[in-house]
């Protein structure tokens, strides 16, 4: 099969997805044909789509799971306004939250807590779990083994991260005046869902009103330690 067909093919099947594929995915679209394309020809076709998409509105992007086709973020406020209900915005405690649980992963709530200065409220967990962005990935072996977080596939792909690497150094944002200092943290109310930011409700805000940003001393790491002898989960690629 030729590399051009290949590369229709996988538009096409990229395209109807609506998540992000992963190589796996994409050979198995071709069992049943006489001469299944070897991996190589369809990286190439992938790295084909990458260059004839370069300078149009969609992109294919690879992230974590895999490659997917989405708008490019410079078309977000209008594409955005295809929906009347607003997207939810996560108050600057939940996003600190997040911050430090994907610098200093695997990490306990009592860390976080002791990095930031105030303690962590029950709602921001569990939205960070709903949300699928966070995950217990083991527990901390010390009287209550205190669970460890870590985050996720899913949160690697809605950051367009394709793994901990990817992730900005601390001393790079120390360089950004807009972002809070050594944490990374979009102001809340200048972002949207695009932007991975977004309002809480009434009750989260007053949850969170009695927060004070507290600048980590963290380091960065890059992939989640591997927990205690009951760790779950999911490896990060």
């Amino acid at each position: 099969m030729e590399t051009d067909r290949i590369r229709d093919i996988l538009e096409a099947v990229l395209m109807a997805a609506g998540k992000p594929l992963s190589i796996e995915q994409l050979e198995a679209v071709f069992e049943g044909e006489e001469v299944r394309p070897p991996r190589n020809l369809l990286r190439e076709a992938l790295e084909q789509l990458e260059r004839d998409y370069a300078e149009r509105p969609l992109e294919l992007r690879r992230v974590a799971s895999g490659w997917r086709f989405q708008i490019r973020a410079d078309y977000a406020p209008w594409v955005q306004r295809l929906w009347e209900e607003k997207p939810p915005r996560y108050s600057r405690a939940l996003l600190e939250t997040l911050a430090l649980i994907a610098y200093r992963q695997p990490i306990t709530r009592g860390e976080i807590e002791e990095i930031r200065g105030v303690s962590v409220s029950s709602h921001i967990i569990k939205t960070l779990q709903e949300r699928e962005w966070v995950r217990v990935v083991g527990h901390l072996e010390v009287p209550g083994r205190p669970a460890l977080y870590g985050t996720t596939r899913q949160f690697l792909d809605y950051f367009n991260l394709r793994s901990l690497d990817d992730l900005p150094t601390l001393a790079e944002l120390r360089d950004l005046d807009a972002l809070h200092p050594e944490l990374n943290l979009p102001d809340p109310d200048q972002m949207t869902e695009d932007g991975a930011a977004a309002e809480t409700t009434a009750e989260a805000r007053e949850a969170d009103a009695q927060d004070e940003v507290v600048p980590s001393e963290a380091t960065a790491r890059d992939e989640p330690a591997e927990a205690s002898g009951d760790a779950e989960g999911q490896t990060l690629h």
